[in-house]
């Protein structure tokens, strides 16, 4: 994801002229003429386009889907820096992985040091269950609302899972003595 980020950043950014204006201030000043929303962005492309002379990249339509798809990219969640982060909240989360629809581990993984319990099938298969246990409880959230995680503990472990955009699943095992709550109540606040 970082290489798309960078890849259609510098593109658009190089483009438009506008990239500075993204990444470089966290905060919308009228005095630093910045933007971080999208609406700022479509209104300063507007402005581009309709200045004398006009730049050859217009019409604003096809300059807009690029910086639609720009944002997008800046705002989608880095799930491996996600992972990372999650492993370092404590010594006793075993493992952070993101599973697509599939089943397979895409991002993240094992602690160092640590075995894993499950073969490589053995965890695609588990994988393929959590997702469809989460694909049922999907089904149900218009009359409970929409699930935030689920936790399982087995004799040797717990499992938590978190949904995550496009059909991914975020998976994070402990050790049986781990603070599951704790461990929950702070990854929540990184998926949002």
């Amino acid at each position: 994801m970082k290489k798309k980020s960078a890849i259609i950043g510098g593109s658009i950014g190089t483009i438009l002229g506008l990239f500075p204006l993204v990444t470089a201030v966290p905060s919308v000043s009228a005095s630093n003429n910045s933007c971080v929303d999208i609406d700022c962005l479509k209104e300063k492309l507007r402005f581009i386009c309709e200045s004398d002379p006009k730049p050859k990249y217009c019409p604003i339509h096809i300059t807009e889907y690029l910086l639609d798809l720009f944002i997008y990219y800046l705002m989608t969640m880095d799930f491996d820096r996600l992972c990372k982060n999650i492993l370092g909240l404590e010594s006793k989360i075993r493992f952070a992985g993101v599973c697509d629809d599939s089943g397979a581990i895409k991002y993240g993984g094992q602690r160092e040091g640590i075995t894993n319990l499950l073969s490589p099938e053995e965890t695609k298969r588990s994988n393929l269950q959590a997702l469809a246990r989460w694909g049922l409880r999907n089904s149900l959230s218009s009359k409970v609302g929409k699930g935030k995680y689920a936790m399982s503990e087995y004799e040797k472990i717990k499992r938590i899972t978190f949904p995550l955009e496009e059909n991914h699943l975020l998976l994070v095992t402990t050790e049986v003595d781990a603070d599951h709550n704790k461990i929950i109540r702070d990854i929540l606040p990184m998926l949002t």
